[in-house]
């Protein structure tokens, strides 16, 4: 005998938010933030890459789209505004980092992001949240537009260098364009140090790529350097490292929750 369940409208409605409100109550916020990035999506030596990921974990590299073939992503961040679940500045209230993160699937096979690496500007934030970042000894961020309503031309450099010898910098000269927006998604990220630390990143974005192999837009660069490498970096940056996106985001607003 086969039985069903009816249910009116305003009662699933009732359920819906009841689960709704247990899921989040699963969760604690940290911190929200407001951010500009610059994300470059790169492949490199998996023979770097693989003893870092945790026993049971994947890659998870995209076979399409504009992550096609990419095994990691630095990621260039001005942390514009960091506030507490309160709404009270976090620490000195801005920050600014760039962190190494690998595209993979977890134990359970959730398409995730495993941060191996990182500097930031204030030694406060180091070793951070996934016990990776290295206190830069140098550092510098500029960021200026200049030109027309339509044919505006934006400069972004980003200089992050430790005492270990580790360097992360960036030099991109673009012409804008109207950004797409994505719609908000939750991913988890987790520390290559220790697998058990993980954070949902709750993100809202607006992003555009200015130069892709895959997916082959208007080429919008007008000149870019990359230099990476040293320290624990070396291995990873051997030279054979390939760039396949040139991503800016205008805006992102993240919020950090863990479970």
């Amino acid at each position: 005998m086969t039985h069903r369940l009816s249910l009116n409208p305003v009662a699933g409605a009732v359920l819906m938010l009841a689960t709704f409100t247990v899921q989040a109550a699963a969760q604690t916020v940290l911190e929200n933030a407001t951010e500009v990035r610059f994300q470059l999506d790169l492949t490199v030596p998996e023979a770097a890459l693989g003893p870092m990921l945790p026993a049971g974990w994947s890659y998870n590299i995209a076979a399409q789209g504009p992550a096609k073939g990419a095994n990691l992503r630095v990621v260039f961040i001005d942390r514009v505004t960091v506030n507490g679940p309160d709404g009270k500045p976090v620490g000195k209230g801005s920050s600014r980092l760039v962190y190494l993160v690998v595209p993979v699937k977890d134990a359970a096979g959730t398409a995730s992001q495993l941060v191996i690496g990182g500097i930031t500007a204030d030694p406060a934030d180091a070793p951070g949240p996934f016990g990776m970042y290295l206190p830069a000894s140098a550092h510098s961020m500029q960021r200026s537009v200049s030109g027309t309503f339509g044919a505006m031309v934006e400069a972004q450099d980003w200089v992050f260098a430790a005492a270990t010898g580790e360097r992360l910098e960036l030099h991109v000269t673009f012409q804008k364009a109207v950004p797409h927006r994505a719609a908000p998604a939750d991913t988890k990220f987790y520390s290559a140090k220790n697998p058990s630390v993980v954070q949902i990143h709750r993100q809202e974005q607006l992003v555009d790529i200015i130069r892709n192999v895959t997916t082959k837009p208007v080429d919008r660069v007008k000149k870019t350097s990359f230099t990476a490498g040293g320290g624990s970096f070396a291995k990873i940056f051997d030279g054979t490292e390939t760039i396949l996106s040139w991503d800016n985001f205008i805006w992102v607003g993240r919020t950090v929750l863990v479970p």
